[in-house]
């Protein structure tokens, strides 16, 4: 019998995150572009400075329905019309509203990349706004509102936000709009806001794709480049503060048999020279299935199926005045929750003491950035990081040297910003679950004062 040759491995190939070219239309648009040979599916991603914290008082949830209403008709074609024509060339179309700003994603063939480019530009232009629409619109979101309340990580979530921001601050609200905001928002209110924060000016579309031998600088011209509006600049954000004293809120479900938790505190964000040894040191910590949390609460105890920790921009500036959110999150069934909390606790106390090992930052290494490009296949991948960066206000190569210098971080420096980032007694945990099973075994840790909310 005979053998076919094993195939044998070539010699890799050295890459880096794609560097984009910059520009800007005559209307103050700024582009982005980035051409990705062999995507044939091409994304825009179209970054508006409307953070949360310009909704007008008492609408909360206002960027939100703004958002959706983007895909719901303009003053060329209905909804239904403008649904038709965005099937017909074989695109999609999505938006929607966070801290940072709104975000408009569209995806489509190369070929189509014209029309795509001219539904959108309607859609920023002139989005018809129409009263049924909005109505319609709020009403969905209202309806989703007990849904998300009923979700034990939504209310986990809810209830650390709450906790962590001073009532004034828009953080500490949730960011789609609570019933009663959500419920006085109309057409005029979603016009109001429109017309005080989308213009070209400050916006950036960002495109990504197999550009070879198409004429982008037409096509924008024609499309994007017709959007106009005025020219203010936005107003500069107030930094972000916390209030991360150690203590304990539960959420109490009466039955519950899991208990959903989330521990969590603001740190600095991707403009702090200390972001790529943070990642490494999160990811040591709870990044994966073989990371300490896991290998404890999972794998040795059998608490839950897995409890990761993560590190989640809230909003970046240049000016130092952002934050983000440092937190560990996962499930356990009840009877276990006082011992669960306990082990973790013994791990971060571990870390401190003992530190990381170079094993353990030699994987995660690799899993950070020997799978990048796998990561980054796609135009959809690139175009969504490339406007991660646009609105966090970091430099075009941010992606690329962030990949070098965790490839030259060091253990001792994974291990002091992790330990920085979830300091023993500076930490707010949330438990959603029966309070009255849980509340005297999580007392009797000494992790902080425990209060039981309802709701």
């Amino acid at each position: 019998m005979e053998f076919h040759p094993q195939p044998q491995p070539g010699t890799a190939k050295p890459w880096a995150f794609p560097a984009p070219e910059r520009g800007t239309l005559p209307n103050g648009l700024t582009v982005l572009r980035c051409h990705r040979p062999g995507q044939q599916i091409v994304a825009v991603d179209v970054v508006l400075q409307a953070p949360l914290d310009t909704e007008p008082e008492g609408l909360d949830g206002v960027s939100t329905i703004m958002a959706r209403a983007f895909t719901e008709g303009t003053d060329k074609h209905s909804a239904e019309e403008f649904a038709a024509e965005l099937e017909r060339c074989g695109a999609t179309l999505d938006a929607h509203a966070d801290h940072p700003g709104l975000r408009i994603s569209l995806e489509v063939p190369v070929s189509r990349l014209p029309k795509g480019l001219a539904l959108l530009a309607d859609a920023l232009r002139a989005p018809a706004f129409e009263d049924s629409e909005i109505k319609r619109l709020v009403r969905n979101r209202l309806d989703e509102i007990p849904h998300e309340t009923a979700n034990p990580a939504r209310r986990a979530a809810k209830e650390l936000y709450k906790q962590l921001f001073p009532a004034e601050a828009r953080m500490s609200r949730p960011r789609q709009g609570s019933e009663e905001t959500v419920a006085r928002i109309d057409a005029a209110a979603v016009r109001a806001f429109y017309d005080a924060h989308v213009r070209p000016a400050t916006a950036t579309a960002v495109v990504v794709g197999d550009l070879e031998g198409a004429d982008l600088d037409a096509m924008l011209d024609e499309t994007l480049g017709e959007w106009t509006g005025n020219t203010a600049q936005p107003r500069s954000a107030a930094p972000v503060t916390a209030d991360d004293t150690g203590r304990v809120f539960i959420v109490d479900r009466p039955g519950a048999v899991q208990t959903q938790l989330l521990i969590g505190r603001i740190g600095g964000d991707r403009h702090d020279q200390v972001w790529p040894a943070q990642v490494l040191g999160t990811y040591c910590l709870g990044g994966t299935l073989t990371s300490r949390l896991d290998r404890v609460l999972r794998e040795e105890k059998g608490y839950t199926y897995g409890v990761r920790a993560f590190g989640q921009v809230l909003r970046s500036a240049s000016d130092g005045s952002g934050a983000a959110m440092l937190a560990i999150s996962g499930s356990v069934d009840t009877p276990n929750t006082g011992p669960a909390l306990d082990d973790l606790w013994k791990v971060l106390r571990t870390l401190a003491a003992e530190g990381l090992d170079d094993a353990e930052r030699d994987v995660a290494v690799q899993n950070l950035v020997g799978v990048a490009p796998l990561r980054y296949e796609t135009a959809a991948a690139v175009s969504s990081t490339l406007a991660d960066q646009v609105e966090q206000e970091l430099p075009d190569d941010f992606q690329a040297q962030l990949y070098r210098r965790l490839s030259e971080t060091g253990t001792v420096e994974a291990t002091a910003a992790v330990v920085n980032a979830f300091p023993e007694g500076r930490l707010v945990t949330v438990l959603v679950g029966d309070a009255e099973q849980i509340e005297e075994p999580v007392k009797a840790l000494g992790i902080g004062e425990v209060t039981v909310v309802t709701g």
